[in-house]
């Protein structure tokens, strides 16, 4: 067995930053020991300390001997970083390596163990953003996410990697569409239905899908899947997070229809009751944030959906109404479309489609 390698603590933080093999170092310090000095003036070479960490043990090593204040102790490089970088005292480690050497393994049992962190706890007195609590000291509640939450992490974090989105925005003007609003509501309140210019805006959007096929589409990969109907899945908010019923066939079901399976749809929603078939699926999504008073949102394509409309609020601005500035009720509209399998062009068609549709909206009961 070979001598003993006597290294000081900062030439073995060096070293094993450096990738330097200690074995391979002449020291220049008091009875030949290696310094920082030493380790500056050579050159790295990790390959060589991984071939050292991973000798097999039948051979003959130099055991590395790291300086501490009290002692000198037996550790791998290797070993030495992780112990630092998990704020382990090495004096505390039993060594499994030849003649005792501290390997990897070791420290990491011992960074593992809940004895090893109350001692950490306990002595470390230094503040360190390494070692400072993730949540700052605020006091806090701990929330474990519902499956649905997870559900709603996992997909939309997957869209907004893998869908490449476009983002298109018009103003529409909504005067003429709750003028009929009003109307039919007088009309079918004998029927107990009461339209909500939601159920409208879902008709609408069904409608242009309809007629602007290259937007109701689905990028599957080598293929595109084009829908001959138009399921629209309609954002709802619950207490466990958001769910998107699907009204199916919008395009040639009736506003009071529309309206009738909504309330139905969302109300079992919002007490869980919803079957997988319900709101698994949809051709295009639909989500209004107007009720809450936002102006204007760009949302998240819900895959494999090939696009999504964002509903802003309708809001009284200076408008042009037949070549002269008035006073009209506006609401900006955004799609968000899967830049994959539509181009940008088709989607502002669709977009266009649909604000002909709500501006001009006897289309909408044909």
């Amino acid at each position: 067995m070979s001598a003993e390698i006597l290294v000081s603590p900062s030439a073995r933080r060096l070293a094993a930053e450096k990738g330097v093999d200690l074995a391979s170092i002449q020291g220049t310090g008091p009875n030949g020991r290696i310094v920082k000095a030493d380790i500056e003036s050579a050159p790295a070479n990790r390959q060589l300390v991984a071939e050292a960490e991973n000798l097999d043990q039948s051979r003959s090593v130099a055991p590395i001997v790291v300086e501490s204040t009290d002692d000198q102790i037996k550790a791998s490089p290797l070993a030495k970083r992780i112990a630092a970088e998990l704020g382990v005292d090495l004096a505390t480690v039993t060594g499994t390596g030849p003649n005792g050497r501290v390997v990897k393994e070791d420290v990491e049992a011992v960074a593992g163990s809940a004895p090893a962190k109350a001692a950490l706890a306990s002595t470390d007195t230094t503040p360190s953003a390494s070692t400072s609590p993730s949540d700052g000291g605020i006091p806090h509640n701990v929330v474990k996410l519902s499956n649905m939450r997870k559900t709603i992490a996992r997909r939309l974090t997957e869209s907004k990697q893998q869908v490449p989105h476009i983002y298109l925005t018009v103003d529409v003007r909504l005067d003429a569409l709750l003028k009929l609003r009003g109307e039919l509501n007088a009309s079918l309140e004998a029927r107990g239905v009461k339209l909500s210019v939601n159920d409208m805006l879902i008709k609408a959007l069904a409608l242009a899908l309809v007629q602007v096929p290259k937007c109701n589409v689905s990028f599957a990969g080598d293929n595109m899947l084009q829908y001959s109907r138009a399921d629209i899945s309609v954002a709802v908010s619950v207490p466990t997070g958001l769910i998107t019923p699907i009204v199916k066939g919008a395009d040639g079901k009736s506003l009071s229809a529309i309206s009738t399976e909504i309330g139905e749809l969302a109300g079992r929603a919002k007490e869980g009751k919803l079957q997988p078939h319900e709101y698994q699926g949809g051709t295009a999504s639909i989500s209004n944030m107007g009720m809450m008073g936002i102006k204007q949102f760009d949302a998240v394509i819900n895959p494999p959906q090939g696009m999504i409309l964002a509903i802003g609020a309708g809001e009284k601005r200076p408008y042009i109404v037949d070549d002269a500035l008035a006073i009209a009720t506006v609401m900006s509209t955004t799609g968000s479309f899967d830049h994959r399998a539509i181009d940008g062009a088709d989607g502002a068609m669709l977009m266009k489609v649909f604000k002909e549709l709500v501006e001009k909206p006897l289309g909408l009961v044909a």
